[in-house]
């Protein structure tokens, strides 16, 4: 049975999935806020810039499929959006902000 990845592993391929408004990947925008890593388990507690984002689906679907691309085939994996704390731009890596000219 292959080993469950760490949390730099977790966030590491969670950056291959994009917010498609924002054009930026969902680790660097900062709405990645908590992983935790259980024996047979990845819970992840995400937000959106906006509660109405159109398409909080389709990032959550697409960060859902990463992380089953790297954990083991029986992996409970949990994809939770949270909305406190809300997101503000503070929360963005020095990348988004560059990116964004701020």
């Amino acid at each position: 049975m292959a080993a469950m990845p760490d949390d730099d592993a977790i966030r590491e391929v969670l950056k291959q999935v994009d917010d498609p408004e924002a054009g930026m990947n969902i680790v660097d925008l900062g709405l990645v806020y908590d992983i935790r890593i259980g024996d047979d388990s990845v819970h992840v507690d995400m937000t959106m810039t906006t509660a109405a984002c159109p398409m909080a689906d389709m990032i959550t679907d697409n960060a859902r499929a990463a992380i089953a691309s790297i954990t083991p085939p029986d992996t409970a994996i949990d994809v939770e959006l949270v909305w406190d704390p809300p997101w503000t731009p503070d929360k963005m890596t020095g990348i988004a902000r560059d990116h964004f000219g701020w």
